[in-house]
Formats: C-alpha cells, structure tokens, sequence
C-alpha cells in the first residue's frame, strides 16, 4: 500500500477450535452432539456462544440450466482482455443467460499472493473489470469480489490491481476476516465441515475468475483448484491428499460460469511465482460451464498431459465433468 492512502489491515482468520474446547465454550449437552459433525466446527467470533447449537450450512447449486444451442467452451485469442471477454460469454450464449435482473453476484478471481500483475501469480485485473462490467450491465443488484488470500489481503488486492479493478467497475470489494466464516457441510471425502467465507451463502450467482498458473505440488493451479479461496481454516492440512482436496472442493462449488485467464501464464515456480522469465504471454481466454474440461485444455499451456494430474480422473469419476474437452463442442475465435 502507498505511504500516503492508508487502510485498515484485515484481521486475520482464527484457527480453528478443538473439538473439546468447542464443547467447554458452548456448553452443548449430549442432546446436541449431532451437530459436531467430522471435521469439526469453526467458530469465528471473539465472544462465546452458551447453550445454542450452532448452524451448518450448505452451499447452493450456483448452475444454470444446460443449453446445447450453445458452445460448451469457448477459447478466445487476442490483445484486448475486455473485447475477449465479451466474445467468450457471448459465444456461451451472453450474460444475460448467467446473470438475471436483481442477481446478487459473486466473482472469485485468484487473489492469493502479494503480486503484481506481469507476475501471473493472480489473476488479471483487467478480466475481472471485464467481468464485473458484464454482470452490471446484466443488471445485477450487486456484484462482490472476494478471495482468501494466503499474503497480507490489503497488499494482494491492492498489487495484484484487482482492488482498482473493482472500484472502476462499481464493485464490492469484501476482504474475509475472522468473523466472515460460516460453517459449512462440504460433503466431501476429505471436506466435512468446514469455514466457508459467508459471501457464498448470500449470493445467487458465483463466477470463477481462475488463472493458468504451475503449482509445486498439484501440478496445475486452475478451475478447480482455485476454490481453495473460498475456505479459511488450516488449508495447509488440505496439502496431505492435495488432489482428493481439490476434487471435494469442486463438488462443493458449483460455479454458474468460469472464465479462465490465460494472458499470462506463469509457467514455472508457481504458485507464488516472482520472475517474469517464469511469465509466457498467451494473450488467451477460455469459458466454459464443465471445469473439467476446461481444465485439461489448460494443461497444454504448461505442457501437462490429463494422466498427470490425479484430480482430473478423481473428478470425472465423480461426475463432475469430462477429461477430454475434445469430444464437447468447442468455439475458437479471435478478436
């Protein structure tokens, strides 16, 4: 941030609380144990809660219904990152097949990290204004921008220029804190109960703004792995079964529509990044509904193969998509 336009430092999130301590704090009798599911439940305030059980929610379905008179992806080339964006959703059949008069909209671009754009560890901020404006001009009541970010929040919103983004767009800008998580029912092999940022219990419609970036472990940073911001909590746990984890958190977010950037892509040493030797212009965006799919066409940009990258079968089988994008009805244009 800029010596001369301070701002408040976001608190950081709580960990969570054991299983013994919740019980002390709570006072919950045996009666109630049934709300301490696996997994455990987060509490976010400063003040004890007595003698109430405490909710566990579960997220909605953000899908919209399936249209075969409309590309399933559509991968769109250029130099104008607005211009490419409106070609993309517009192939898909334009926003106002995603977005309806009065939708409370969420956008979820990568935020994670204290960079600056021609690093491509974050998404681009130019795709995220695209996006905003499209979902404004779809006439949404509101449209939020959020992340869990794994560096300082105010500095990865501010560097990443997606904060400006969001202000030249009339968007909201919502910065998790300690309080801002609710417990959520994630289904999941590995996800139970979980913190899950309160944004997503709000809204009506939910859009991925995910980058094509390298990851250490993963392999990829994508679609799917990209909802690792949307949970607080220990996600370093997550890292033992890394691809069981990405794969229960696509199960749990079911986006209305995911734009991928691949502008920049950052090829190497990801996810953090740092060295622009790392960074390959490929002046590309992708959308699509099936992030399956749409993740393994990445996979070309950083010389992967769909057999390398555990959480791509993980995921078909459970029916969350198809591997190979080849066999959906793609469009490709250039703008």
């Amino acid at each position: 941030m800029t010596g001369d336009r301070k701002k408040s430092k976001p608190t950081r999130i709580q960990p969570p609380i054991s299983r013994r301590n919740f019980m002390e704090r709570v006072g919950v009798l045996a009666g109630t144990s049934a709300v301490l599911v696996a997994g455990g439940v987060w509490l976010h305030g400063d003040e004890p809660v007595r003698h109430r059980q405490v909710d566990v929610l579960k997220l909605k379905d953000f899908r919209v219904p399936p249209n075969t008179l409309f590309p399933a992806m559509a991968v769109v080339h250029g130099q104008n990152v607005e211009n490419m964006a409106r070609e993309a959703v517009a192939k898909l059949g334009g926003m106002a097949r995603f977005i309806q008069k009065g939708d409370r909209v969420l956008l979820k671009p990568n935020v994670g990290w204290d960079r600056m754009p021609e690093q491509a560890a974050n998404t681009g901020p130019d795709l995220v204004l695209a996006v905003a404006r499209l979902c404004q001009e779809a006439q949404a009541a509101t449209v939020w921008v959020t992340d869990v970010s794994l560096n300082d929040p105010a500095r990865c919103f501010f560097r990443s220029g997606i904060e400006n983004a969001a202000q030249q767009a009339n968007a909201q800008l919502f910065l998790p804190g300690k309080n801002d998580f609710l417990p959520t029912d994630m289904g999941g092999v590995l996800l139970k109960v979980w913190p899950v940022n309160r944004l997503f219990h709000k809204v009506d419609k939910v859009i991925n703004l995910p980058i094509v970036k390298h990851h250490s472990l993963s392999g990829c940073t994508l679609a799917m792995k990209n909802w690792y911001g949307v949970i607080g909590g220990r996600r370093n746990q997550l890292h033992q079964d890394i691809h069981t984890s990405i794969c229960d958190l696509a199960a749990a977010v079911r986006p209305t529509l995911t734009v991928m950037d691949a502008v920049r892509v950052l090829k190497a040493n990801g996810p953090t990044g740092g060295s622009l030797e790392d960074v390959q212009r490929e002046n590309t965006l992708i959308a699509a509904l099936d992030e399956v799919a749409l993740d393994s066409y990445c996979l070309g940009y950083l010389g992967l193969r769909p057999e390398q990258i555990a959480f791509l079968a993980l995921a078909e089988g459970r029916g969350l998509g198809k591997v190979r994008w080849q066999d959906l009805n793609v469009s490709e244009t250039q703008v």
